[in-house]
């Protein structure tokens, strides 16, 4: 029975065929509804938050009776005084009976101000050639109200951006006699200025895209908006697009030190771009797909808003999807990844699982980040519900310390075997709690393979009927790892040729019964599928329940190499975690 090929396993092809899980009984803050509402009027998008002078957080979002686009959309506030538990009745930025108005994004500024960025369909397009009644939430005038009482009123003026003509307008369906443009995020301070970044389209409705950015270096300190200077960046006519395929669009940036600017954005070639700009926005780096290192591996994301944030202690985030999808499917669960300032260019982390929820289509975007008081918070929406969620520090410092850690986690550690004689053994195999309710294991070890043959068996606690896991090799000189509860099936392969005969290597197998998620770091590497595969991660069924297989745990028992130590833990490790202990090394203690 060590052979690999005496259990069968079933795959699910892809993570959205898995059926929804049934309500754990241990408490996941990244579980989605496990976060406070955030009031709205039926459909509801980009709730972005700012801290008013009051200590108040004022929350401004897009809604409507109807779905997405539809008339009767506009922009609300909303204010909390107890940090998101309780909100107050929605404030109309604009009203429902007027134009549309549409993706709403705050800006707070020194004196107090709110400056609110937002679309307006003020000259009332709705028809496109013999197309009455048409989608015209992205159609017209970019506009910006103010409030200087934290959020209650604004302003009964509304003022409009200078968006000059450029190729796209010209190009679009009205030959630029009205633009169609949007924004998302909020606006960021550098100094004395002030860059708010917009996508245009092309043609309607959205079928290309382009990215701009305004730049006021006046608005912080002047009080009238009739005085405001904006600058339309980059020069010339043509903005940010991407390498690959029409769609370059939810630009966001952040400022680094020495005045340099770094964006990210959405494409449709399954990875966002990034460029760089080191002139204050005038010109930019050749857009690119976005790499965890300079030159490194590409990060991946469907078309979904990759969020980038700078936060208090001059580190970055960056929320993204991690697959590489083409549409705007694929955004549950949400991923976070640390970043570091390195000679003028940004460095990504190993990412974590920040927010998920339990219906794998579920759509989970548009968020923001909340610092306050040491604590940190996300805010993200699905459409039809928007939340607020507290994130765990430590999950945050987890990435940005990355490479520095190298410490061995002792929480939830329940076997720790020695195999310095790299030879075939047995370990007594504690009891691992039902996966359906939330906790999940984790499996860490150092291997030394031989041979990458597939069908060998590395570790093995099943029992007669099959009852347990199983880690081996597949092919294409990867790992592979299924298990059985003697009811549901499931296994799943690293990335090819991730298993590299003759060299010392570190494997961390996480099950993550929160998110229901399988998922391989190797090397201090997270699997993310490369070119090969749109996921490197794997959900298994909800219903996954009890794992405890033979009552002794099987070491290297046929398999070509030596296997060096084995920890295992009753819960699932971090991703930050597992690259702590690659990088403590195989002969670390606890």
């Amino acid at each position: 029975m060590t052979t690999l090929s005496c259990l069968l396993f079933v795959l699910a092809t892809s993570p959205a065929t898995i059926p929804s899980a049934p309500a754990p009984t241990i408490y996941d803050p990244r579980n989605i509804r496990s976060g406070l509402v955030i009031p709205d009027e039926g459909y509801c998008d980009q709730p972005y938050v700012v801290i008013t002078k009051d200590g108040h957080w004022l929350c401004t979002l897009t809604t409507g009776k109807g779905v997405e686009g539809e008339p009767g959309q506009h922009v609300v506030a909303t204010i909390s005084s107890d940090k998101g538990k309780t909100w107050s009745k929605l404030i109309d930025i604009e009203p429902a009976d007027g134009p549309q108005a549409s993706w709403v994004m705050p800006l707070i500024t020194p004196t107090g101000r709110v400056y609110v960025f937002y679309d307006y369909n003020g000259d009332r397009v709705s028809s496109l050639g013999d197309k009455k009644n048409i989608r015209a939430d992205m159609l017209g005038w970019f506009v910006y109200k103010y409030s200087d009482d934290n959020g209650r009123s604004w302003s009964s003026e509304r003022y409009r951006l200078p968006i000059r003509e450029t190729e796209f307008d010209r190009q679009n369906d009205w030959q630029g006699k009205v633009q169609i443009l949007w924004g998302i995020g909020k606006p960021i301070v550098d100094g004395r200025s002030v860059y708010l970044g917009f996508s245009k389209i092309g043609k309607y409705l959205i079928e290309k895209s382009e990215g701009w950015f305004l730049r006021s270096d006046n608005i912080l300190t002047e009080p009238d908006p009739n005085k405001h200077i904006w600058q339309m960046l980059p020069e010339g006519d043509v903005g940010l697009r991407s390498p690959s395929g029409p769609i370059a669009e939810e630009q966001n940036l952040v400022a680094l030190s020495g005045g340099a600017l770094y964006t990210v954005y959405r494409t449709v070639a399954g990875y966002p771009c990034q460029a760089y700009s080191r002139d204050g926005g005038r010109s930019w780096t050749a857009p690119a797909f976005a790499t965890y290192s300079p030159g490194g591996r590409q990060i991946k994301t469907p078309r979904a808003c990759p969020r980038l944030w700078k936060a208090k202690n001059g580190k970055y985030l960056l929320w993204y999807h991690n697959n590489s999808g083409l549409n705007f499917d694929g955004r549950n669960p949400a991923w976070l990844t640390g970043g570091i300032e390195k000679d003028g260019f940004i460095h990504w982390s190993q990412p974590e699982i920040v927010l998920y929820d339990p219906n794998p289509p579920t759509r989970i975007s548009y968020p923001d980040l909340i610092e306050q008081d040491g604590r940190y918070w996300i805010t993200a929406t699905q459409k039809s519900v928007a939340r607020v969620h507290e994130i765990d520090p430590a999950l945050l410092e987890g990435l940005w310390n990355q490479g520095a850690d190298k410490s061995i986690a002792r929480k939830g550690l329940v076997l720790s075997f020695d195999g310095s004689e790299g030879k075939p053994a047995a370990a007594p195999m504690p009891k691992l709690s039902k996966i359906s309710d939330g906790g999940g294991f984790t499996l860490d070890l150092w291997v030394q393979a031989t041979s990458a043959k597939p069908g060998q068996v590395i570790l093995d606690n099943r029992d007669q009927t099959n009852k347990g896991f199983v880690l081996g090799t597949g092919k294409d000189e990867c790992l592979r790892f299924g298990m059985y509860d003697g009811n549901l099936n499931a296994y799943w392969d690293s990335d090819p040729h991730t298993l590299r005969p003759g060299r010392l290597q570190h494997v961390a197998v996480i099950v993550d019964g929160g998110s229901k998620i399988l998922i391989f770091v190797i090397d201090g590497v997270l699997c993310d599928g490369g070119p090969d595969r749109q996921y490197g991660w794997i959900r298994f069924d909800p219903q996954m329940a009890d794992l405890n297989g033979r009552k002794d745990l099987l070491i290297a028992p046929d398999f070509s190499g030596q296997v060096k130590a084995v920890r295992i833990y009753d819960r699932y490790l971090r991703t930050s975690e597992a690259v702590a202990h690659c990088l403590a090394g195989p002969q670390a203690k606890e």
